[in-house]
C-alpha cells in the first residue's frame, strides 16, 4: 500500500519513543543485618576488646582479617586463633587529600594495606600519617582506638605512625679549669696579644701556645707574640644564628696569623658574608681594654684590613710554606 510517510525524512529525524525508567530505592532503614559466622565474629569481638587476631591456616599461614577458609587451597581453617600486632607495617598506600563525606577521617589521609606483625596477609585501613610525605613502603603504624568500641572494623579509628623521634630541650653547664699552656694564651688575649709557642727542631709558631710539639713532641720552652693581622686561608658562611655572630649569615673562617705556622678558627664581620675570600687580609677588632677578661670574647671578629689579597698559591703568608 501506498503510505503517506515521507519517504526523504532522515532516519535519525524521525520521533524515538522515550525510554521506560522507573525509580527503585533499596533500603533498610533499621539497618543491614547478617549473621557473622564464628571466624569473623570472632575477630570483631576481639576487637571489641581492643585486641587483633588472625586464625592460622593448615599450612600454617595466618590470615588477618580472618576467613573462613584458605584462599590458597579451599580448605577449612584450623580454629586456632592468633593475636598479632597490634603494630604493622605500611606495604602499600594511596593518598587522599580532599575527604569527601562519609570517608573515615575530615583531614587528609592515606588508605593502606598494612602487614600486621604475626600475620600473613594484609589488612586494608586507614593511615592517619599527618601528611603524605610522612607515607612511605615500610613504614611502622600502630592503631589508634576508639574510645568507645563495638565490635566493628572501625573501632580502630585509624592507624598512626610509631614514635621514632621527638624533640626535647637539651642544656649542659659545665665548668672548665684551663691547663697552663691555655692559661698562658688566654692571659695574652686579656692583654691584647696572641702569644705562641716555637719549637726550635721544628722552627715552627703555634697558635695557640703549647707547651709540646704536635709534631716533634718536644717540650716548647720560648714563647712568640704573633700580629693581630692575618689571612684568610678558608671559611664557611653560616645561616644559623650564633649569639657571638655579627649577623646571618656570617663567616667563620680558619685565620693563618703574621708570623704563626698554623691557623685558627674566628669570625669574620664587618663585610657581607658573600664577600669574604682565601687570601683576604683581616685583622682582629678587640673589645675595649676595660672590657676584656681572660676569654677569647676579646675579639669580636677579624675585620678586613684593606690590604691587597695574599698569594696563597705562593705558600703560607704567615710562616712557612
Amino acid at each position: 500500500m501506498p503510505s503517506d510517510a515521507p519517504t526523504d525524512v532522515p532516519t535519525d529525524a524521525r520521533a524515538v519513543p522515550e525510554p521506560l525508567e522507573a525509580r527503585h530505592v533499596l533500603e533498610f532503614p533499621g539497618g543491614y543485618t547478617r549473621s557473622t559466622g564464628p571466624v569473623i565474629g570472632r575477630f570483631l569481638t576481639e576487637l571489641r576488646d581492643r585486641r587483633i587476631v588472625g586464625v592460622r591456616t593448615a599450612a600454617e599461614r595466618v590470615l588477618v582479617p580472618p576467613l573462613e577458609y584458605d584462599p590458597a587451597t579451599g580448605e577449612s581453617v584450623t580454629g586456632e586463633y592468633v593475636e598479632v600486632g597490634p603494630a604493622g607495617t605500611v606495604e602499600t598506600w594511596a593518598w587522599v587529600s580532599a575527604p569527601r563525606p562519609g570517608h573515615p577521617l575530615d583531614r587528609p589521609f592515606a588508605w593502606a594495606t598494612i602487614r600486621l606483625d604475626g600475620a600473613d596477609t594484609s589488612l586494608v585501613h586507614v593511615v592517619d600519617a599527618g601528611g603524605s610525605r610522612a607515607m612511605r613502603p615500610g613504614l611502622r603504624v600502630r592503631p589508634r582506638w576508639r574510645t568507645e568500641t563495638s565490635g566493628h572494623i572501625t573501632d580502630i579509628e585509624c592507624f598512626v605512625p610509631e614514635a621514632t623521634m621527638i624533640t626535647a630541650p637539651v642544656r649542659a653547664e659545665y665548668r672548665v679549669r684551663p691547663g697552663r699552656a691555655l692559661t698562658r694564651f688566654l692571659e695574652g688575649i686579656r692583654d691584647g696579644v696572641f702569644v705562641g709557642g716555637y719549637c726550635a727542631g721544628c722552627d715552627q709558631v703555634y697558635v695557640p701556645y703549647r707547651i709540646s710539639c704536635p709534631a716533634c713532641g718536644s717540650v716548647i720552652e720560648e714563647e712568640r707574640e704573633v700580629a693581630d693581622t692575618g689571612t684568610v686561608e678558608t671559611f664557611a658562611i653560616n645561616n644559623l644564628p650564633d649569639p657571638r655572630a655579627p649577623e646571618v649569615p656570617f663567616v667563620s673562617a680558619y685565620i693563618l696569623l703574621d708570623g704563626a705556622d698554623i691557623p685558627m678558627i674566628a669570625l669574620v664581620g664587618g663585610i657581607p658574608a658573600h664577600e669574604v675570600r682565601q687570601g683576604m687580609r683581616v685583622r682582629a677588632v678587640w673589645v675595649p681594654p676595660e672590657e676584656r677578661t681572660m676569654s677569647m670574647t676579646n675579639i669580636r671578629w677579624f675585620a678586613p684590613t684593606g690590604e691587597p689579597d695574599a698569594d696563597l698559591s705562593a705558600g703560607r703568608p704567615g710562616g712557612g710554606d
